[in-house]
């Protein structure tokens, strides 16, 4: 046996998983309260020591964390054209793990900068031009950066012809120099980007937060959770080497203040009469809905479907409704404990992944032309997509959570969305992805199997 401990430290609990990398097995989960405030080492001892309850003491080989603590990195990402670089700014912050608070788009003004001086942002990811194109935008955003009064860490990764001159007006604030995330009309290149945020994660983000202070009991934090966890997702899709993966699927993990969605697809056009319309989309694809959670963000959720959506499926009437949701935000710990609050629970589980799958997925709209009838798709098409796998403890814990699940499917009411058809549902019932993707950093197999095992086929299992 070869037992590895992997650490996550949440914005709310610290979860530890240990496995056995070389029988590919899953020793035992627990959690714990994260004591940002105090030292952090407390909640990762109560959360090891809960999972001695389960596995007895263990001499751990090796541990490895991630972390989204403290609020996770915060970042802002500012473009030129929204439907554009704005949007390949974001899509490389939010493949890098990053909370994309806002993206800009244009020339920043005085109110933008006072907006970004009041967030203040881990992270500023610069872009805007194609190589060779526009460079007045970014230069202009550039200068407006440099009255920024602290020195935050700022990517540039736009216009290769700009680039240095906005590191020289940027001076002696620290700056990293990236390819352009856009060097070409529609085409993205943001893998660079991914890896240069990331790294800056690890070396100032992390002290930052205090994360440092738990290097006695953990190697070192190797990536933000969210990354860990689009990680996993690839890993579990395209395998690993010589071992095959499952497939292409749509990940949904649902918390208290965010639903982030994730896509391993092409989601390309189905048919020749279909036209792309804006950017090529990452086939390894991030959204995070900052308005769709089940505590902290539950009237985003309210407002994004209605209190008659939410009556109708929870089987309350809508004044109940607005009356529990108010609850709800102001309990952000409640756990239901009666069928009413239950009933309502499931309501706002399913709004919630039907919303944001529906944003994450493309959508398709009918145009007239001279030549008759063609098809616009905006964003990927997940129609063909195989498995829809699911996880947070919203959904981890609820007593119906295939049937949740399945709001994330097709429906026949929004044709016009390009969601999953007819996908197998998938629970990550240990909680484990995370982990995974951490895992994978170093034993890629070990994490693929075990993912296998422990989500592709646990509904298999007798």
């Amino acid at each position: 046996m070869k037992p590895i401990l992997l650490v996550d430290f949440g914005s709310t609990n610290t979860k530890v998983t240990a496995v056995d990398v070389e029988n590919y097995e899953v020793l035992g989960t627990a959690a714990a309260y994260t004591t940002v405030e105090t030292d952090i080492n407390n909640g990762l001892r109560e959360a090891v020591s809960n999972l001695e309850k389960i596995t007895g003491h263990i001499e751990y080989e090796e541990r490895y964390a991630c972390s989204s603590a403290a609020g996770g990195l915060k970042m802002i990402s500012i473009g030129l054209v929204p439907e554009l670089t704005a949007q390949a700014s974001r899509e490389a912050s939010l493949g890098a793990g990053a909370k994309v608070w806002k993206t800009y788009s244009f020339n920043l003004t005085k109110g933008d900068m006072r907006e970004i001086e009041e967030y203040h942002p881990d992270i500023i990811l610069l872009t805007g031009g194609t190589d060779g194109g526009n460079s007045e935008c970014i230069l202009y955003n550039a200068q407006m950066l440099s009255s920024l009064s602290y020195d935050c860490p700022i990517v540039i990764a736009g216009n290769r012809c700009a680039a240095e001159e906005c590191q020289e007006i940027l001076g002696e604030r620290t700056t990293f120099l990236c390819e352009n995330v856009m060097p070409k009309l529609g085409e993205l290149n943001i893998e660079p980007t991914q890896k240069q945020i990331r790294e800056i994660f690890l070396k100032r983000i992390v002290q930052g937060k205090g994360l440092s202070e738990a290097s006695d009991l953990v190697s070192g934090i190797i990536m933000p959770t969210p990354s860990a966890m689009l990680t996993a997702m690839e890993l579990l899709s395209d395998g690993w080497e010589e071992l095959p993966g499952i497939g292409e699927l749509v990940g949904v993990d649902l918390g208290g203040a965010t639903t982030d969605i994730y896509s391993i697809a092409e989601g390309s056009p189905a048919n020749m009469g279909t036209v792309m319309k804006g950017i090529q989309e990452p086939y390894a694809k991030r959204s995070v809905e900052g308005d769709i959670g089940m505590r902290y963000s539950v009237h985003g959720i309210l407002e994004a479907v209605g209190d008659r959506r939410l009556s109708k499926i929870a089987g309350i009437n809508r004044q109940k409704v607005n009356e529990l949701v108010d609850y709800l935000s102001n309990h952000t710990d409640y756990i239901p404990d009666n069928e009413e609050m239950e009933k309502m629970d499931y309501a706002l589980a399913c709004a919630a992944v039907e919303t944001a799958v529906s944003r994450h997925a493309g959508s398709l709209e009918q145009v007239y032309t001279p030549c008759g009838l063609t098809y616009l798709q905006s964003g990927k098409d997940l129609r063909r997509v195989k498995y829809v796998v699911v996880t947070g403890g919203a959904l981890i814990h609820a007593k119906h959570t295939e049937e949740i699940a399945k709001f994330a499917l097709y429906d026949e009411s929004t044709p016009g969305s390009l969601r999953p058809e007819n996908a197998e549902i998938l629970v990550d019932r240990k909680y484990i992805l995370a982990a995974m993707g951490l895992l994978s950093q170093h034993y890629p197999a070990a994490a693929l199997e075990i993912m296998k095992k422990e989500i592709a086929y646990y509904g298999h299992k007798k």
